[in-house]
């Protein structure tokens, strides 16, 4: 008798910053897991997101951005949280964009060569080459850079070519029986989440006003029968970029928290009562001891 053998492990998506990682996560999960933005750096944590199948279940570590940028206690932890899961994993997912490469992207492979685990290379954004003739030199290119496992082009945007990324990743974790049960999604609590969405929203309004001394606390996050109850902080380093992100009137923050809230009443499928406060702490992205309180610890 033919059986189908079952599957599992650990996939780290890995990458420079803004090549798409997030967005290929939320992709493959059909769900918005990962705040997502034009703004580098704006995944500052891992996260799991768990896809699972009758044969198998794939455990996907999105990660921070690996960057050339070591200047403050922020960028550090950054790179050490995307580091750290480098050798942790049964599997990597190199992601890069089409027809480039940077000393960024140099970066990530020579760490990935250091790691000794297998990779597969996805070369994202397809979507966006207009002459496609150009994309066979540019594999041809990467491919000599290290002998990946395969090479596959797609879109994460537009799920161009995803079955095919998904069916190799899924071959390529040892045997073994599902770590996590059926309906999970993630390792994160429902709060994470609450911050998560509120710093998505600052993050795409203010891109260009603002540096990345931005960060999400919450409060307090009540579950009530058919309501949600969420205060959250956002802490800033100036009083200058505290009354940018209040904006006159309190206007630009009554914004903010709207399309927060709507986006956490399509999260948890209830009604949420949001209220959120701008606070400022001076160089709290600077300070160790400040990160690890805001959640960005080891």
């Amino acid at each position: 008798m033919n059986e189908t053998i079952e599957r599992c492990g650990y996939v780290a998506i890995v990458g420079r910053p803004n090549v798409g990682k997030s967005t290929l996560l939320n992709r493959i999960l059909g769900v918005k897991l990962a705040i997502t933005s034009h703004k580098a750096q704006t995944t500052r944590h891992t996260i799991l997101g768990i896809k699972t199948f009758d044969h198998g279940q794939v455990i996907y570590v999105d990660t921070p951005g690996i960057h050339d940028r070591s200047d403050n206690a922020m960028n550090r932890y950054l790179n050490r949280a995307a580091k750290s899961v480098l050798t942790d994993v049964d599997l990597l997912v190199f992601v890069v964009e089409a027809l480039r490469w940077t000393k960024e992207d140099e970066k990530v492979l020579a760490l990935i060569q250091q790691a000794e685990v297998p990779v597969i290379l996805v070369v994202n954004k397809v979507d966006q080459v207009k002459q496609k003739e150009s994309l066979l030199p540019y594999l041809a290119q990467v491919s000599a850079r290290h002998t990946f496992k395969e090479i596959i082009p797609l879109s994460a945007k537009s799920g161009k070519n995803l079955p095919a990324l998904e069916e190799q990743v899924l071959n390529a974790l040892p045997a073994g029986a599902k770590f996590f049960p059926d309906d999970q999604l993630t390792d994160r609590p429902e709060k994470f989440f609450a911050a998560e969405m509120i710093r998505e929203q600052v993050t795409r309004r203010y891109a260009k006003e603002l540096p990345y001394a931005v960060s999400v606390e919450i409060e307090k996050f009540e579950e009530l029968e058919g309501l949600y109850r969420i205060h959250g902080v956002i802490w800033v380093e100036k009083p200058g970029q505290k009354a940018i992100i209040i904006g006159k009137n309190g206007l630009a923050l009554k914004e903010v928290a709207t399309k927060a809230r709507e986006a956490m009443q399509n999260f948890y499928d209830t009604k949420v009562h949001l209220e959120i406060w701008v606070k400022v702490k001076k160089s709290w992205s600077s300070d160790e001891a400040a990160l690890v309180r805001l959640g960005y610890g080891d």
